[in-house]
C-alpha cells in the first residue's frame, strides 16, 4: 500500500535549521521512514506510478524535508532504464571532491520547492562521501556527474542550505567554457 510522504515546503522554517548527528542507533520507526522514501522516489521516476500518485519526480529526499532534524539521506538513482541503485547515509560527509565544477544544465529542482528557480547550481563532478548505513556499519560511496550532484543536494538539506542559495544571483548562468554542462 503506498501512502505519499508529506513533504515540507520551502517556506517551513525548519528546512534552514542544521541537523543534528546521529549519535546512537536508527529507530525501527526511522527505517520503515526510509523505506517509504525509497518507494516514494523510486515510483516517483516510473511515469506510470508517477502518473497514478500525483507524484513530482525526484532522485532524493533528506530527513529535514519531513521535519525530521537528523543527518540522513536517501537517494534513488535511476542509472538504466528501469534499474534504480539506493543510497541511504546516516550522518554523511564529503571526505574528498574533484576541482573540476559541473552544473545541472536544466537547472535543479527539489521536492520542497514547488517551482521552477533559474539557474546554474556549481557543484563538484566528483564527491567521496563517508558515512554510515542504516545498522551504523562504515561507509564510504564515490560519485559522479548527476550522483555527486545530488549528493551535495542532499547533504546541503542537512546544513539547512537550499539548492537555489548556491545560485549566483549577478550571474545565474555558466556558458560551456566558464562550466561543464549536464
Amino acid at each position: 500500500m503506498f501512502k505519499k510522504l508529506n513533504i515540507l515546503d520551502e517556506k517551513d522554517k525548519r528546512l534552514r535549521i542544521k541537523s543534528v548527528p546521529y549519535t546512537g542507533p536508527v529507530s525501527d520507526e526511522e527505517k520503515e521512514l526510509v523505506e517509504r522514501m525509497i518507494q516514494h522516489l523510486t515510483y516517483s521516476q516510473i511515469e506510470e506510478y508517477e502518473l497514478k500518485y500525483d507524484l513530482r519526480p525526484g532522485t532524493g529526499l533528506a530527513f529535514p524535508q519531513l521535519g525530521i532534524n537528523k543527518r540522513l539521506i536517501v537517494i534513488v538513482d535511476e542509472y538504466e532504464k528501469g534499474k534504480f541503485a539506493n543510497y541511504v547515509v546516516v550522518n554523511p560527509k564529503i571526505i574528498s571532491h574533484s576541482e573540476e565544477m559541473i552544473a545541472a544544465d536544466a537547472g535543479e529542482g527539489c521536492l520542497s520547492v514547488n517551482r521552477d528557480v533559474d539557474g546554474h547550481v556549481p557543484r563538484y563532478a566528483r564527491v567521496t562521501v563517508s558515512g554510515l548505513d542504516l545498522d551504523g556499519n562504515p561507509i564510504k560511496i564515490r560519485a559522479r556527474e548527476e550522483l555527486s550532484i545530488a549528493f551535495q543536494h542532499e547533504i546541503d538539506h542537512l546544513n539547512g542550505i537550499l539548492f537555489y542559495d548556491r545560485i549566483n544571483k549577478k550571474k545565474p548562468f555558466f556558458s560551456e567554457k566558464e562550466m561543464r554542462l549536464l
